[in-house]
């Protein structure tokens, strides 16, 4: 099965209405089944740069992993996507170290790639990753933030934590640290389900019930819905730089199984 053909991408990125540049990047390859999306931060206009260094070196990785004419037949697409953050961190680390222009930068990180009807799910810091299923949305990453950690404390309430002067306190980044705790997670995909990356500038703009119908009506025009979530979030303040990408399923891509795989499968081997 092509993933062109299972899987329909769109990605936007876009300043804000406050913010004089654009710190966020994103990437997205649908025939290789990846979406990347970063957040940076720190130093003069610095976060454009770790931002602009997770995306491209990620992309390289894995269209090298997922679609190089080198790769395994047994792909290990978890440790694939570990992989290439811990790459991107050093390099962003190494980079803040030695250019005092880009002191104290990092960026936030959500990638996923598509593979054999599952998506396998890298993320650091408070960059999203929902899905709509149905009539349900989902928010299949965890915020590693302050204001998250607080929430699970019992500190605060969710309600309550919409209205924090700390919701922006990132707990984990990209390239901040010689290392980095990458998370990762996989799940089930379907066809029909819509996935949404987005940036802070979104979530902190447009309220989750919102962002749900926004992807329920004009799901079926992908590129018509990515632009009204944009548009929600600047219309409601843009304070930050927004991005999104959305990612659709429309058909099962899963990978053929040989012979020997097959009766594997059916002994329950």
């Amino acid at each position: 099965m092509s993933l062109e053909k299972a899987l329909e991408i769109v990605a936007l990125t876009h300043p804000g209405m406050v913010r004089s540049h654009n710190e966020d990047a994103v990437a997205a390859d649908a025939a290789c089944g990846f979406a990347i999306l970063a957040d940076g931060m720190g130093g003069y206009n610095a976060g454009e740069v770790a931002s602009g260094i997770a995306v491209n070196l990620i992309s390289e990785g894995l269209r090298a992993g997922l679609c190089g004419e080198g790769r395994p037949r047994n792909l290990d697409v978890a440790a694939l996507l570990r992989d290439e953050g811990v790459k991107a961190n050093a390099t962003i680390h190494q980079t803040a170290q030695s250019q005092p222009q880009c002191a104290g930068m990092g960026t936030t990180l959500v990638t996923a790639a598509f593979h054999d009807n599952r998506v396998f799910v890298a993320h650091v810091g408070d960059s999203r990753l929902y899905r709509l299923r149905g009539e349900e949305l989902a928010q299949l990453t965890r915020d590693h933030s302050l204001l998250q950690d607080q929430i699970d404390s019992g500190m605060i309430t969710p309600e309550a934590a919409r209205l924090s002067h700390n919701r922006n306190l990132v707990t984990r980044a990209l390239g901040v640290d010689p290392e980095v705790d990458i998370e990762i997670g996989v799940n089930e995909a379907r066809p029909g389900d819509i996935y949404l990356f987005c940036s802070d500038g979104l979530n902190d703009m447009v309220e989750d019930e919102d962002i749900r119908l926004t992807l329920a009506v004009m799901g079926p025009n992908l590129p018509l819905a990515a632009e009204q979530l944009i548009q929600m979030a600047n219309d409601n303040g843009g304070r930050d730089n927004v991005s999104v990408i959305l990612v659709k399923v429309s058909q099962d891509f899963s990978v053929p199984k040989n012979f020997l795989a097959r009766v594997l499968g059916w002994l329950g081997i």
